[in-house]
């Protein structure tokens, strides 16, 4: 049987990967693929916390919640930089230093 420990570490894991790659922040992509990751270790912390509470669902219905926010977040995130590129031809942050003309 899988114990909390191993849920945790590959959490851990996950939102350490998802930092790094917000951190380093080559291109947009990378970064919303960071933030997804992030969220994908708090919902794993839900569902792993949620499984060993026997009295309540709360963590998986919460999580479910969870789920749904960043389906909706990434579908924004990529309509933003799809209009970002269409006007800069780029999606690396760096480059893109002017919001307005």
């Amino acid at each position: 049987m899988i114990s909390l420990t191993d849920f945790l570490i590959v959490s851990v894991a996950l939102f350490c990967i998802g930092l790094y790659m917000i951190v380093t922040k080559r291109n947009a992509i990378q970064i919303l693929i960071g933030i997804e990751l992030i969220l994908n270790a708090a919902i794993l912390n839900l569902v792993a916390f949620g499984k060993y509470d026997k009295a309540n669902n709360s963590g998986q219905i919460f999580a479910l919640f969870a789920i749904v926010l960043a389906a909706a977040t990434t579908a924004v995130a990529l309509a933003i930089i799809l209009n970002v590129y269409r006007r800069y031809k780029t999606i690396d942050p760096n480059d893109i230093n002017k919001l307005r003309d």
